[in-house]
C-alpha cells in the first residue's frame, strides 16, 4: 500500500518536476544592450534589468489583462479544462477559474494593494466571475450562476490540490508573478539578452528574452515586458520551438500604479446565493470519475495510470539532464499497461472511450527501448514504453526517444 501511494505521488508530480527543471543556481547573463525600434530608453543590460525588476516594491495596481494561453492539448485533455467543466465541483470554487487561464483567451480585470487585498473578475460578456482576497477572508462569486465561494482565514487554511492557498493562486495569476517565476526557473542553461524596446498598455517598457542554450527544448524563447519607469512586468510570452502564435501571452491592457479604493476588495454574499465554505467543499471533492466515464472497465488502465504499479518495488523518479532539457523518468511497475490497453481498445465491444484516450496518447515510437505512444502538447511531451516506463518534459519528441533509448 504504501509503495502503490509512493508510485501515485510520483506519476502526480512528474509533468510539474519536468518542467520545473528549467531551475538551477544562477542566471547566466549575456550583457547585449537594448535595439532600437521601440520607445527611445537609456541603454540598460541583462543584469540591470534584472535588478530593476527585483528591486521593484509596487504594490497598488489596477487594470485589465488579457491572458492567451494554446498548449496543444489533445481532445480528451482540453475538455477537461474547458470552461465550467473544472473537475473540482461548484461554478464559484476558484480552483476551476484558476485552471481555465489554462485553455484559451481570457479577459481579466486585476486589482492589488499590498499582500492582503487582491481582486482578480474574470469578464465574459455581462457575465463575471470575482475572486476577492482582503485580509483573512478569500471570496469567489459566480455571478450567472449566483453562487458564493467563502474560505476564512487563508493563513490557516490547507492547501489545494497544487500545494498552494487559494490566496497565494490569485497572487500568482498576474503577469508580475509569471514574470518573476520564469526569472526564479533560469539557470545557468539560459541565455538572458535583452531585446527592443516596447510600449505595453501605454507605458514604455524594456524587453527580456530568455532562451535554451541547448537544442531539445519545446521553448524556444520568453520575452518578458518590463516597465522602464518602476521595473514592473508588464507582458509575458512565451513562444514555441514549433513556430505558431506564442504557447502563453499573458500582460495588461491597461494598467494605474495607483492606490484602489477600499471599497474594490469589500463583498457581501447577494440575498438569495449559495454560500458553499471552502473547507467543506475541499473535504467533499469533486466528481473526478466522470469524467473518464466508460474507461473503469479497460484492461491494463489500473496498471498504466499507477493502480497497480510498484507491486515490484517500482515507481521511483529519476530526473535526467537539467534545464530546459530535464526529463523525468519514472518506472510505474506497470509492465504491459500500454499493451493490454491496445489490445481492450480493439476488441469489437471496447467503449469508444478506450480510443479517444489512446488517440489522446499520442502516436506509436520505436526504438531501443523498444515500442511505446508518446502524448503530445506544444510544451509538455510524454513517452510511455510499452515495459511501465514513462518520460515527460518540456522536450521534443526526439529527444524523449533518444532517453529512453539511453536509459533503457
Amino acid at each position: 500500500m504504501a509503495t502503490n501511494a509512493k508510485t501515485r505521488k510520483a506519476a502526480r508530480y512528474a509533468v510539474p518536476v519536468a518542467v520545473a527543471g528549467v531551475a538551477a543556481a544562477t542566471v547566466a547573463m549575456v550583457p547585449a544592450f537594448a535595439n532600437s525600434g521601440g520607445p527611445d530608453l537609456p541603454k540598460v543590460t541583462a543584469q540591470q534589468l534584472i535588478e530593476k525588476v527585483a528591486a521593484s516594491d509596487v504594490q497598488q495596481l489596477s487594470g485589465s489583462a488579457k491572458i492567451s494561453t494554446d498548449l496543444g492539448l489533445p481532445t480528451l485533455a482540453g475538455g477537461l479544462l474547458g470552461r465550467g467543466g473544472g473537475v473540482t465541483g461548484g461554478s464559484a470554487n476558484p480552483e476551476d477559474k484558476i485552471a481555465q487561464l489554462a485553455n484559451g483567451t481570457n479577459t481579466v480585470r486585476v486589482a492589488a494593494d499590498g499582500p492582503d487585498r487582491q481582486k482578480l473578475t474574470f469578464v465574459d460578456g455581462k457575465d463575471e466571475y470575482s475572486l476577492i482576497h482582503d485580509g483573512a477572508d478569500v471570496w469567489g462569486y459566480d455571478s450567472k450562476a449566483n453562487e458564493v465561494w467563502h474560505e476564512k482565514n487563508p493563513d490557516g487554511a490547507a492547501p489545494g490540490k497544487d500545494g498552494k492557498k487559494t490566496a497565494d493562486r490569485l497572487g500568482g495569476a498576474s503577469p508580475q508573478q509569471l514574470a518573476q517565476d520564469v526569472l526564479k526557473a533560469a539557470g545557468p542553461t539560459t541565455d538572458v539578452s535583452v531585446g527592443e524596446t516596447a510600449q505595453v498598455a501605454g507605458r514604455d517598457a524594456y524587453q527580456l528574452v530568455l532562451k535554451p542554450k541547448h537544442s531539445g527544448s519545446t521553448i524556444a524563447s520568453v520575452k518578458i515586458a518590463v516597465d522602464a519607469k518602476n521595473g514592473v512586468p508588464l507582458r509575458v510570452q512565451v513562444l514555441a520551438t514549433e513556430g505558431g502564435k506564442p504557447i502563453v501571452d499573458a500582460g495588461f491592457t491597461k494598467v494605474d500604479f495607483g492606490k484602489p479604493s477600499a471599497d474594490t476588495f469589500a463583498f457581501t454574499a447577494p440575498k438569495g446565493a449559495k454560500v458553499t465554505e471552502g473547507a467543506a467543499q475541499g473535504a467533499k471533492g469533486g466528481d473526478h470519475g466522470k469524467q473518464f466515464k466508460g474507461l473503469e472497465s479497460l484492461p491494463g488502465l489500473d496498471a498504466l495510470t499507477g493502480g497497480a504499479a510498484g507491486k515490484d518495488g517500482k515507481g521511483d523518479m529519476k530526473v535526467l539532464g537539467e534545464g530546459w532539457s530535464a526529463i523525468a523518468r519514472i518506472d510505474t511497475g506497470a509492465g504491459k499497461g500500454l499493451q493490454d490497453l491496445d489490445k481492450a481498445a480493439g476488441e469489437k465491444n471496447a467503449p469508444k472511450e478506450a480510443k479517444q484516450f489512446l488517440d489522446s496518447l499520442g502516436g506509436k515510437v520505436t526504438g531501443k527501448f523498444g515500442q511505446g505512444r508518446v502524448f503530445k502538447t506544444r510544451v509538455v511531451n510524454a513517452l510511455i514504453t510499452d515495459d511501465g516506463k514513462v518520460y515527460v518534459g518540456a522536450v521534443t519528441k526526439d529527444a524523449l526517444v533518444q532517453a529512453a533509448d539511453a536509459n533503457k
